[in-house]
């Protein structure tokens, strides 16, 4: 049953338009370098447009996967595909699990979360329909669905390991990453509850993340969720356009923003504190 007919899931000629206007998403990513706001995190600001961060955060994050998970489960039979190979199948696991921390354990687990505009999480709801779109509509129907079309691609098992390797290495240094950040905020939370006691003014507490990774860069989740999604489209192979756009989508929605608070570490802490660190690429910037 379609939730939408020829739209979810799409039909082939509807697919080839949203991948086709996919593509274009680094035009909108690319605002960014001439509009410094954004309204999420540290730069987050106070709105009456403004929703609670967990609650944006999951709303926005959740329609991806579950999208994806909707059109695995219906657009095969709408066109007469059984089974479909074990390489599908894995790549939409692959992606599940990325977001099923990513939209779901993530907010759960953060000390303490900024509010969301309006628009960022509008935003971000339009990224992962199109994208959940574009790669579940490939995986269930419209990408190769027999091993013999996975041959036709220049495919081999060995293409395919070392995509689910770089895959899996950015995933874990991801949350790792993520982690660091978060025991940053812990620490803010108790010197918080520490100055309450004492009845004194409690204001943000920033510092730059030392440990791990972020002794030699400052945005190693970004760069590692580049390299997660790197993986992924290696092991779907050169010829998945949805895998590609989502990368090189993540790349112009990630550089201006790593660029941005590159500058507000700088402005905020002075060179000295931040001196040896790559921005966001290591050995380029």
């Amino acid at each position: 049953m379609a939730l939408i007919q020829d739209w979810l899931p799409a039909s082939q000629e509807n697919y080839e338009k949203i991948l086709f206007w996919w593509q274009f998403y680094p035009l909108i990513g690319s605002i960014q370098w001439i509009n410094s706001w954004y309204g999420m995190g540290k730069t987050s600001v106070q709105s009456k447009l403004n929703i609670p961060g967990r609650i944006a955060w999951m709303t926005m994050e959740v329609p991806g996967f579950t999208t994806l998970l909707y059109i695995m489960s219906t657009l095969p039979a709408q066109h007469g595909i059984t089974d479909l190979p074990w390489q599908n199948k894995v790549l939409a696991g692959l992606f599940v699990i990325h977001y099923t921390y990513r939209a779901v354990i993530f907010p759960i687990i953060q000390p303490s979360m900024s509010p969301i505009h309006v628009l960022v999480w509008a935003n971000a709801i339009l990224f992962q329909l199109s994208n959940a779109t574009c790669i579940g509509s490939w995986l269930a129907a419209y990408g190769p669905t027999t091993q013999a079309e996975w041959k036709a691609q220049n495919w081999s098992v060995l293409q395919f390991s070392i995509g689910l390797v770089l895959f899996y290495v950015g995933l874990t240094a991801n949350y790792f990453s993520d982690e660091e950040l978060r025991e940053i905020r812990r620490g803010q939370l108790r010197r918080q509850a520490k100055l309450k006691q004492q009845g004194k003014t409690v204001d943000k507490h920033y510092e730059v993340p030392q440990n791990g990774l972020f002794k030699y860069m400052l945005y190693p989740h970004y760069f590692m969720e580049w390299v997660e999604w790197f993986g992924y489209w290696v092991a779907a192979g050169v010829a998945c356009a949805p895998a590609r756009s989502f990368l090189i989508n993540e790349f112009f929605a990630m550089l201006p923003r790593a660029v941005s608070g590159g500058k507000w570490y700088k402005e905020k802490f002075g060179e000295d504190k931040i001196k040896g660190k790559y921005i966001i690429i290591p050995g380029i910037y």
